[in-house]
């Protein structure tokens, strides 16, 4: 089936998540949708498989226009997404599942039924049995189960998002190979990546989308360095060498494993010093969060130590990291940070320590000294909830101690304007003057550059690399963040 996607628009309120994107995939082909974090490849694929109802634009299948909103639909057309969360019980056996998910022929035997599922993996050598528990296969064999299930139900159009996180090479193969012979018969397939290892392996053309719109477009053989640019467009300079002197160790990992995100964090060691400012780069869900949160003590490691200062915090929680000088913002504001219902002045209230009673009238004073001090747009009545995002970051901001040794700090003027960005950084500057360090995620390449001494790159869980931003190149950091080291 040939599949063109003309000027598609998806907006949520003032957001355009796609805008105007164009996409032509023709039969028996491999097409990869390359892009970071927000690029606007889910939103489209989405649109694509029937979860997301566009705003705009129009979807053609070998040249006549369709429309429709619902994935049941969407397979009837011929249009398959296969998701990084395999869609199936784990409590019920792969004939079970395979059966369940079956629309056409349901009157058909469990016999028959069970010749198809192992008729299927015979043809893309997959290593699966009709009676073997869902629950004891793995993400890969998951998935396996899933193209199955989705090639039953006629699919023609096959959407797979990120489908080598969380997967061995071996299975990666197996799955690549069964991919090639699904377009060799005539099929769609659509791989939506991050990696430019899976693109190059895979794919025979790529559409790059960078926030909601095409970038630019190629055919294989892939250019590296121009796909890159086309992702994450010019950096700026990196800072110069020797700007600050970094002090005494303030953070060490050894070895830290946890669980959390789609990778989890996997045998990190790092060391971070008095005055630094470390940015954490990656794509979402790659290990940075799970290293802050495990830094912070807010989740504690499977294997590993963590070391702040002379305090192993490995084994304690968040409150013995605020004892010993710590300070965490999150990225959700107002999920984790703020309480919505609640005012300016009642938010200092809670930071009130001991005792049975609440001081309102200090609270109060502490608010209006906060509001005026980081030039908040509220008063101290206030609610939170009716802030601006800028000014919830300031409010944040406005609880730190004024003397911590270390804050860690989530996609810190995400969602800010550039004006808002800047001031946030002045500010967190003056306690790096004060000796203490900064370590924080950003999914904007050019404010990591721009403001950190250093960059730990994570990939699938794992920290591959850890550099000075004055000794690296665009480029070096760019393939790490892709899954490509030099």
């Amino acid at each position: 089936m040939h599949i063109k996607l003309i000027d598609i628009h998806k907006h949520y309120g003032g957001v355009r998540a796609n805008d105007g994107v164009n996409l032509d995939v023709p039969p028996g082909s491999v097409h990869g949708v390359l892009g970071e974090n927000g690029a606007g490849k889910s939103t489209l694929m989405k649109i694509l498989a029937g979860y997301i109802r566009k705003t705009g634009g129009r979807i053609l299948f070998d040249g006549r226009e369709v429309a429709y909103d619902d994935p049941a639909v969407a397979a009837r057309l011929g249009v398959g997404m296969l998701y990084q969360d395999p869609l199936d019980f784990p409590a019920l056996t792969v004939l079970e599942n395979f059966m369940l998910g079956q629309t056409r022929g349901l009157l058909r035997s469990a016999d028959t039924l069970r010749s198809r599922v192992e008729s299927f993996a015979r043809k893309l050598q997959f290593n699966l049995h009709p009676d073997d528990a869902v629950s004891s296969l793995t993400i890969g064999e998951r998935q396996q189960l899933e193209i199955i299930r989705l090639l039953s139900l006629g699919i023609q159009v096959l959407v797979l998002d990120e489908p080598t996180t969380g997967i061995s090479s071996i299975q990666k193969e197996i799955l690549f190979a069964a991919l090639r012979r699904l377009a060799a018969e005539g099929k769609s397939v659509i791989l939506v990546s991050h990696k430019l290892e899976d693109v190059e392996q895979l794919c025979d053309h790529v559409t790059v989308l960078r926030q909601g719109r095409v970038a630019g477009a190629m055919a294989a053989p892939f250019d590296a360095s121009a796909l890159l640019g086309m992702m994450f467009g010019q950096l700026p300079c990196p800072p110069e060498c020797g700007r600050i002197e970094p002090g005494v160790p303030v953070l060490t990992l050894r070895a830290v494993s946890a669980m959390g995100g789609r990778t989890g964090l996997k045998n990190c060691s790092a060391v971070i010093r008095q005055r630094e400012v470390v940015g954490l780069a990656g794509l979402e869900g790659s290990g940075q969060g799970v290293f802050l949160r495990v830094a912070a003590g807010l989740q504690q490691p499977l294997q590993g130590q963590v070391q702040f200062g002379e305090h192993a915090l490995h084994d304690k929680g968040h409150h013995h990291f605020k004892r010993y000088g710590g300070a965490f913002v999150p990225t959700e504001r107002l999920a984790d940070g703020l309480i919505s219902g609640l005012t300016i002045s009642e938010h200092f209230s809670l930071q009130q320590a001991g005792g049975f009673w609440i001081d309102k009238p200090r609270a109060v004073r502490q608010a209006r000294d906060r509001i005026d001090t980081f030039n908040i747009k509220g008063r101290c009545e206030t609610r939170v909830e009716s802030l601006s995002g800028g000014n919830q970051q300031r409010l944040l901001l406005s609880f730190l101690p004024t003397t911590p040794k270390l804050l860690l700090l989530e996609n810190p003027t995400r969602g800010l304007d550039l004006e808002s960005g800047h001031w946030v950084w002045r500010h967190l500057q003056k306690y790096c003057d004060a000796d203490a360090c900064i370590v924080f995620s950003s999914a904007e390449l050019d404010e990591i550059m721009m403001v950190a001494d250093r960059v730990l790159v994570f990939f699938d869980g794992r920290l591959i690399k850890d550099v000075p931003t004055c000794e690296t190149s665009v480029e070096a950091l760019g393939r790490a963040i892709a899954g490509k080291l030099d």
